[in-house]
């Protein structure tokens, strides 16, 4: 078990994941396929967290190129606690070995595992944080964000990573964004989506129902309220990241860089054996779908639709906060997830991404914190970390 693929500093406070690029380290994405591939420069948000005089304790272990639970699929090895599923960075700062992590949320990964762990862990809105400087896979909904104890820690890092980079074509034009906890949750109003919450295990549910409860206390209002786009959502985000994913990782093809088989006789076979000997199945089950979506017969019945599909869950989530503070929702089916067979990795990550999904093809802030999950209108971070630190403290 290896929390970390390659280790920087042990003086370092801020974990990495092995998606996000630390200049003269291996840069693997869990993938055997870039094993030995060293970048020549750092992500936009790691220099900015070292110029603020953070350092980089690591480069932590992931699920090939992000695409599942918890990490499982890493050519590394999964992480577990005890006999249980669990995300590296989530650990790391679990234990407290670390102060903060920096995680790619491309399909909820971060999300469950900080949820699992009993972390907080926040995915901003899309554009905020410069993508600059992470191996890409779905540039349409993936974003950095920060794993951290508790709500002040992960307002802190937010703080610094956050803001314009010229270097990145999606990001948003302002130059700072100041973020709180201190916004009086009081008479704030919380949407527990129905759908999501009937799909839950008991415990996640006793999880958000204890949730629900210390912020009526603290004088919010939390209503039931039905969101039944969350089906579409996840069925479009699928389409959509699978297609992205499969543009994107074409690049990986043993010519340029990355694995390349030892034994070929022509370029046909070079491609397709660096690629079958380097990927796990999840990763080719991916791209496999994501050709099939984008091919000349299906691509306006699947690839299209779900652009369009993404208005609609857009417009559904923002008719709901146009009422409501926030959504709570879990983030999970379950609090615990054991190993399973590798070609069961496709069903399993697109049963659990319903309750990701809504947040991922939108853009909108997702925060994780005590187990459960809430989502703000855009810009709205402040919201969630402050109803995120508010439950803490009333539970400290």
């Amino acid at each position: 078990m290896k929390y970390y693929i390659n280790e920087i500093s042990k003086d370092g406070v801020i974990a990495v994941d092995d998606t996000i690029l630390v200049k003269g380290t291996p840069a693997t994405a869990g993938s055997k396929m870039l094993e030995n591939f060293t970048p020549l420069f750092s992500a936009e948000a790691v220099e900015r967290l070292e110029k603020a005089g953070y350092g980089i304790s690591g480069k932590t272990n992931v699920g090939e190129f992000g695409l599942d639970l918890l990490g499982e699929t890493s050519y590394f090895g999964e992480v577990k606690d005890g006999e249980n599923l669990a995300g590296a960075a989530a650990e790391l700062v679990k234990k407290g070995e670390v102060k903060a992590a920096l995680s790619v949320d491309l399909n909820g990964s971060p999300r469950r595992a900080a949820a699992v762990s009993g972390v907080d862990f926040i995915k901003p809105t899309y554009g905020t944080v410069s993508r600059y400087g992470i191996i890409s896979c779905a540039a349409s909904g993936e974003q950095v964000g920060v794993t951290a104890k508790n709500a002040e820690d992960v307002k802190e890092i937010l703080s610094v990573i956050a803001g314009h980079d010229s270097k990145d074509g999606t990001s948003l034009p302002e130059d700072k964004y100041e973020y709180s906890v201190d916004e009086n949750v009081s008479g704030m109003k919380i949407a527990l989506v129905k759908e999501l919450y009937d799909s839950a295990s008991d415990e996640v549910k006793a999880k958000i129902d204890a949730y629900a409860e210390n912020l009526k206390k603290q004088g919010a209002v939390v209503e039931t309220v039905s969101l039944d786009v969350v089906s579409e959502a996840q069925t479009a985000w699928c389409i959509l990241m699978s297609a992205e994913t499969c543009n994107n990782i074409s690049r990986f093809d043993g010519v340029k860089y990355g694995y390349r088989t030892p034994e070929y006789k022509n370029i046909d076979e070079l491609y397709v054996k660096s690629r079958t000997e380097a990927f796990c199945f999840l990763t080719k089950a991916t791209l496999i779908y994501g050709s099939d979506v984008l091919s000349k017969g299906k691509y306006e019945a699947c690839y299209d639709k779900s652009l369009r599909i993404r208005r609609v869950v857009m417009d559904k989530v923002k008719e709901v906060l146009s009422s409501y503070d926030a959504l709570l929702t879990p983030a999970s089916s379950k609090m615990d997830y054991k190993s399973y067979e590798v070609l069961e990795s496709f069903d399993k990550v697109f049963e659990e991404s319903v309750f990701t999904a809504v947040a991922s093809i939108t853009g909108l802030p997702a925060m994780v914190t005590k187990g459960v999950q809430l989502v703000s209108d855009s810009f709205k971070e402040s919201v969630l970390l402050s109803i995120a630190h508010s439950v803490e403290k009333e539970e400290a």
